[in-house]
Order: C-alpha cells, then sequence, then structure tokens
C-alpha cells in the first residue's frame, strides 16, 4: 500500500511516510537495474546479428547501444513521471472540486429543509410529531 496516508488512530506518521520513500527508492532501483540488464541483452542480441566484428568491435558496439538504449527509457521514464505528475494533479484538482460541490449540495439541501419546516411552522401546517 505505497502512498497511502495512515489514517485517524493509525500508528505511524513520518515513520511510515519514510518508510514509504525508502520502498520507493529500492522499487526505482531495482526497475533501473532491470532496465539496464534489458539494454546489455538487447545489444548483445544486435551484435549476435553482425558475426563480422571483433571481440573489441563488439565490445564497443555493446557499449555504445547499451548507452543508447538506456538514454531512450530515461527519457521515456521522465515523460512518464511528468504525465503523471500532471494527471495526478488534474485528478486532484476534480476532487477537490466535486467534494467542494457535494458538501454545498447537502448544506444546501439542509437549509432547504429547515426552511420548509420553518415555514410550516409558521404558518401552522407543521407535520405532527410522532
Amino acid at each position: 500500500m505505497r502512498g497511502r496516508r495512515p489514517a485517524a488512530g493509525e500508528s505511524g506518521g513520518t515513520a511510515d511516510v519514510r518508510m514509504d520513500e525508502v520502498i520507493n527508492e529500492i522499487e526505482g532501483y531495482l526497475l533501473w537495474e532491470a532496465e539496464k540488464e534489458r539494454a546489455g541483452a538487447q545489444a548483445e542480441d544486435f551484435c549476435a546479428r553482425l558475426p563480422w566484428l571483433t571481440t573489441a568491435q563488439r565490445a564497443e558496439v555493446v557499449r555504445h547501444y547499451s548507452r543508447e538504449q538506456r538514454a531512450q527509457s530515461r527519457s521515456y521514464l521522465e515523460r512518464v513521471a511528468a504525465r503523471s505528475a500532471e494527471l495526478r494533479t488534474a485528478y486532484e484538482d476534480t476532487y477537490r472540486g466535486l467534494r467542494r460541490r457535494l458538501v454545498l449540495a447537502v448544506l444546501a439541501a439542509g437549509a432547504l429543509e429547515l426552511f420548509v419546516l420553518a415555514v410550516l411552522f409558521l404558518t401552522g401546517s407543521a407535520p405532527a410529531a410522532p
């Protein structure tokens, strides 16, 4: 349950938030290591189709290919992260607006009910108490 804030009465606070940050860091590290491994495997596959390369040339191509793959992956992940942040902000704004409208609607309904009861009471048409 990463990113979840403790509810009232739950233990934790800053310790839970810090643990979430540590878990996110570890997860990010592991994902990036897997991405580096994937880039290396793709580079090896690419070089396997070039049997005329010498050992030194092969190592150089693998190094360059891996670096380019990692750069593309980093760029892609940065774009995804930026878009995720944009969407999160938009969804949070929408949620706040909907919550505000719901609270106003409930308050307006309550005020209307009180107004109707006051009018009925003042006109003598109020419903009898059970």
